[in-house]
């Protein structure tokens, strides 16, 4: 989506969602903020949480859940390394940096702001409070510049409902010991500023703002749930780059930079448990669609952790590999240049042969995996190829269960490199590994590097 493109739909989505509110905005004062919002959710690293996202989060029928979507990622510190300079100027006033943590400013510096304190009040925050990127800071401070942006044209209610809505956007939060879900303490946390700011709410109302916030919350993780595998890895691809910056540098980065990147992902999906990834409030999806949600999200995790662990030991081969001619390898100098249609190169698969009479899927699981290695993923990406020839070769020769045990041998190789290139660790590994897959990708590796020599001699 072009910049102006997107910043004139952002402009009409907040008069739209603003008028419903019975609110007012002038075209003079709607421009600065779309294109606040738009130009930080275009910056340099942004894959997936793009413009694109926060339209289809906030959907067009509610004009809490439009303008809480608007401003839901407009921090991430993670992703765009820092705060940008556009939209410190709304939080430098709440929040400072100590030893390279954000801190919430004590009380004796905080000058008197209820909005501000309306949204601490809703994430349940406090003056003097180091904030966590992994514990709502990004969150909060997002709600924070809605908050601060809007206040002068909808109500210090609405202000808190979407401060609700973009506190529900903390994701993959588990139930408390006490059984309570992070929309009990929402809730909770809603009656109390209710209370403290006479905000007017009745039950019906507190209960709906958190219902609300649940759609939305759901929304931004939806992916999780696609009927199609493919699709949510492509949008796990799209995440990648975003933490894993020098990806973004197609055919220049490392062997291990995009093992690293894998393995970072791959350890996440072990980590996540499909139960916190959608939320639920007093019927809110009901029982049945929740269920639903669960379970196609297990499966989807299910895939990608075995998608992802194949790939992750085939570049486990690679990198040793890579050893024996030198440190941090270009992935392109093992595998060749990612495909061009205006250059044609030759490339490590064209070097791999099939496997005739493979290793066949024993489940279903694993039959799906190995179609999305063979076949592909459903999008392009600019730095990887849809497809997984050399996974699929190894996964040919030696099934997924032989992968799995190599995947481990592989960890303990990871974990021996964390410090320094270990060459006796790698060699240890390719030990491990099947003969006949060694000198196959060793020979294929070869004979690359022999097509480059004869385009290098030209006609002479």
């Amino acid at each position: 989506m072009e910049l102006k493109e997107a910043q004139k739909r952002c402009q009409k989505r907040l008069v739209s969602a603003i008028g419903e509110l019975e609110c007012e905005i002038s075209t003079a004062e709607v421009e600065p903020i779309s294109e606040l919002i738009i130009q930080t959710m275009t910056g340099p690293w942004r894959y997936f949480h793009t413009p694109e996202h926060i339209f289809d989060v906030g959907g067009t029928e509610d004009p809490i859940e439009v303008l809480a979507a608007l401003f839901h990622d407009l921090v991430y510190v993670q992703v765009d390394q820092g705060v940008s300079f556009n939209i410190s100027t709304y939080i430098t006033p709440f929040v400072k940096d100590v030893r390279g943590q954000l801190v919430i400013r004590d009380s004796a510096q905080l000058s008197k702001d209820r909005m501000f304190e309306i949204v601490m009040a809703v994430f349940g925050f406090v003056p003097g409070q180091t904030l966590s990127p992994f514990a709502g800071q990004n969150e909060f401070l997002s709600a924070v510049i809605a908050a601060k942006s809007l206040d002068r044209f909808i109500s210090a209610s609405a202000i808190a409902e979407i401060a609700a809505c973009i506190e529900a956007t903390i994701p993959f939060r588990p139930k408390l010991e006490s059984g309570f879900s992070a929309m009990d303490m929402l809730y909770q946390r809603l009656i109390n500023a209710n209370n403290q700011f006479n905000l007017g709410w009745t039950e019906a109302k507190t209960c709906a703002a958190v219902k609300r916030a649940v759609r939305l919350a759901n929304r931004d993780v939806e992916n999780f749930a696609y009927q199609n595998a493919a699709d949510f890895l492509d949008n796990t691809w799209n995440l990648l780059p975003e933490t894993n910056h020098e990806l973004l540098n197609a055919n220049s980065y490392t062997v291990q930079g995009y093992r690293k990147s894998l393995q970072k992902m791959e350890g996440f999906m072990n980590f996540l448990k499909p139960e916190v990834v959608f939320q639920q409030f007093m019927g809110e999806p009901d029982d049945e669609s929740y269920r639903d949600l669960v379970e196609r999200t297990r499966r989807n995790i299910e895939v990608a952790k075995l998608y992802l662990g194949s790939k992750l030991t085939t570049i486990a081969i690679l990198e040793a590999l890579s050893y024996r001619m030198g440190r941090d390898i270009p992935i392109s100098t093992m595998m060749g240049e990612l495909p061009d249609i205006k250059v044609k190169s030759a490339a490590l698969e064209n070097f791999i042969p099939d496997v005739i009479e493979g290793h066949e899927p024993k489940n279903s699981l694993e039959k799906d995996v190995l179609d999305l290695l063979s076949k592909g993923r459903n999008k392009d990406s600019p730095y990887d190829l849809k497809n997984s020839p050399l996974t699929t070769f190894l996964i040919k020769s030696i099934g997924f269960e032989s992968g799995g045990y190599l995947l481990q041998k592989a960890k303990e190789f990871f974990k021996a490199n964390i410090e320094k290139v270990n060459i006796e660790e790698a060699e240890a590994f390719l030990k491990e590994c099947d003969d006949h897959v060694i000198k196959t990708v060793t020979e294929a590796v070869g004979q690359l590097f022999e097509s480059r020599m004869i385009a290098l001699r030209g006609n002479n």
